[in-house]
């Protein structure tokens, strides 16, 4: 696995993303044309629409005292000794990131709100750690603007002892697909679909297709799918499909890897379908879905994004901010007896974009 992928652009080029065809554009799509729900990904209309399966959406020295002179000799004190090294400082404090979905302002907001960031925009939290949980892209104003900032937090946090890193979420995998492919048709299983136009129905932004470069897609090609930190296991997406994978941490980031490295549109399609399920943790047995995963991978409890926390509360807001019925998220939401934590404050319906330490206070 390679650790801490996510660290900055790669030097080499990967051969496999270099010559991506840019799709013909025929429109731009809102955040939410078409889509049931403005927080959950939309398929394109399948030829032969079939009823999709339930919960499914698509890193002094010491100088020598000199006497000088033979007749007068000066008698210093010698140097004090040298501070005994002090042990390596344990690990910074640990910082988790919702879906960010091109909003930039909000993200530079929230970051600068936990310290994490200066006025300038600068990493200046030393040996802290912080993890992105994906979706950087799609329904929000600049999703690349948004990856350039965590590839250049990255460098500067490593530069300081401490680290950035990101997980591939479900619209990583959408946008690369929508590069790679265009409108290449997939067997979607609800009929013929393309990575295009689901692109485009979930809200993807032709200024980010028109600025997307070979080290945007360098880096999302290599992000990895889960790990585990400080007995957190972390992930993008609420569902149990990571185990169809690997039953390792290792071997599910390889085989992500391995499969967007084959560039085999049904392939990569079912990744991304599998990707956008969600809901596995959020009703009746949901706490045994989440110990599932926990066994097969480690930890104590599992961090995620993808599902809003106003739809995991069968709650949804609405999108324009008008409706102020719906609940207001303040902070993640922590369900399934306990065993999980949802970092989706629905940013896309005028909620919060959610920058949270762990463990969490109170």
């Amino acid at each position: 696995m390679t650790q801490g992928a996510g660290q900055g652009p790669e030097v080499q080029r990967t051969a496999t993303l270099r010559d991506f065809r840019v799709p013909a554009y025929v429109h731009e799509t809102g955040p939410f044309a078409h889509s049931t729900h403005p927080g959950e990904p939309a398929l394109p209309p399948a030829e032969d629409p079939l009823e999709p399966p339930e919960g499914y959406t698509p890193t002094q020295r010491d100088l020598p005292v000199v006497n000088r002179g033979d007749t007068v000799q000066v008698t210093l004190d010698p140097a004090p000794a040298p501070a005994p090294a002090q042990p390596a400082a344990g690990p910074g404090p640990l910082y988790v990131v919702g879906d960010v979905h091109g909003y930039l302002d909000e993200l530079v907001a929230a970051l600068q709100a936990q310290g994490l960031i200066d006025a300038a925009g600068q990493w200046c939290a030393g040996t802290a750690r912080l993890w992105f949980l994906g979706d950087f892209t799609d329904r929000g104003p600049d999703g690349i603007g948004v990856i350039d900032l965590v590839m250049r937090l990255s460098a500067e946090a490593a530069a300081a002892g401490g680290y950035c890193k990101a997980l591939m979420g479900n619209h990583e995998l959408l946008l690369l697909g929508a590069k790679r492919f265009g409108d290449t048709p997939v067997n979607s299983g609800a009929g013929t679909a393309t990575f295009q136009a689901a692109w485009l129905l979930n809200g993807g932004q032709k200024t980010d297709m028109d600025r997307l470069q070979d080290h945007h897609l360098q880096w999302m090609a290599r992000l990895d799918a889960v790990e585990e930190v400080d007995g957190y296991l972390l992930v993008h997406s609420d569902t149990t499909a990571y185990l169809d994978y690997g039953d390792s941490i290792e071997a599910v980031n390889d085989t992500v890897r391995e499969t967007l490295t084959r560039n085999d549109a049904d392939e990569c399609w079912d990744l991304f379908r599998k990707f956008t399920k969600r809901f596995s943790f959020r009703d009746e047995g949901g706490a045994d879905a989440v110990r599932s995963l926990l066994d097969t991978y480690g930890g104590t409890r599992i961090v995620h994004g993808h599902s809003p926390i106003p739809y995991l509360l069968g709650e949804v807001g609405s999108e324009d901010g008008e409706d102020n019925s719906g609940p207001v998220v303040e902070g993640p939401h922590v369900y399934a007896d306990g065993l999980a934590i949802a970092m989706d404050g629905g940013v896309t319906m005028a909620g919060k974009l959610l920058v949270q330490q762990l463990p969490l206070g109170g």
